[in-house]
């Protein structure tokens, strides 16, 4: 009876030692499905991890070719979406923002009032990131869309003054988006944030 006792004690401390060691492989293939998903998002989706990184900065990369945002926190990817950009002659600027303004509710001072939920104001030209409608591709009047629960999302983790980054091309991976900032980190911003010879015009 003894030798039972103590060969299922034995199993119990097994038990507590296995339960106690780090789960690596498991966080690996966590951020590999989320690449996998991120892949297989159709206009309008998106993915959102927040919990693979409970702390650190917020940065946002934007690709237009790809119309993808990867978002990190820390360094680690907690978040890809499906984005809609700015149409043609309306096409989004690219290069280094930071966030000027944020309002969970606004409305355009320039598009007949239409509403721009969890508005993040990247520039004082009309540059924003905010919820709207996602079709697929570039469609906008040169804001950033989101979908509308990502924007919200989004919205809870960023402040004041966090980066976001704006790429042209098609980028390819969520590490892919993360080198591209980080390679653009000390892009130089003009002092209000406006291109060169416009109007400095809200949204």
């Amino acid at each position: 009876m003894f030798a039972s006792i103590a060969g299922y004690l034995r199993i119990i401390a097994l038990g507590l030692v296995l339960g106690a060691m780090p789960l690596a492989p498991a966080a690996a293939k966590d951020s590999a499905s989320i690449e996998a998903s991120a892949k297989a998002l159709k206009p309008g989706g998106f993915v959102w991890h927040p919990e693979r990184s409970a702390g650190g900065t917020v940065e946002v990369v934007i690709s237009l070719g790809s119309q993808r945002a990867f978002v990190y926190r820390g360094g680690t990817l907690i978040g890809v979406s499906t984005i809609s950009s700015g149409k043609k002659g309306h096409e989004s600027p690219v290069g280094r923002f930071q966030i000027l303004q944020k309002r969970q509710m606004h409305r355009s001072n320039r598009y007949n009032d239409a509403p721009m939920p969890f508005m993040q104001r990247l520039n004082w030209y009309g540059v924003a990131l905010h919820g709207g409608a996602i079709p697929g591709y570039p469609a906008s009047h040169g804001c950033i869309r989101l979908p509308h629960k990502f924007a919200e999302k989004l919205y809870g983790v960023t402040e004041l003054g966090g980066s976001v980054f704006v790429a042209a091309e098609e980028i390819a991976s969520a590490e892919a988006a993360l080198k591209f900032a980080r390679a653009n980190a000390d892009m130089p911003m003009s002092a209000d944030r406006t291109p060169a010879g416009a109007s400095r015009t809200a949204p």
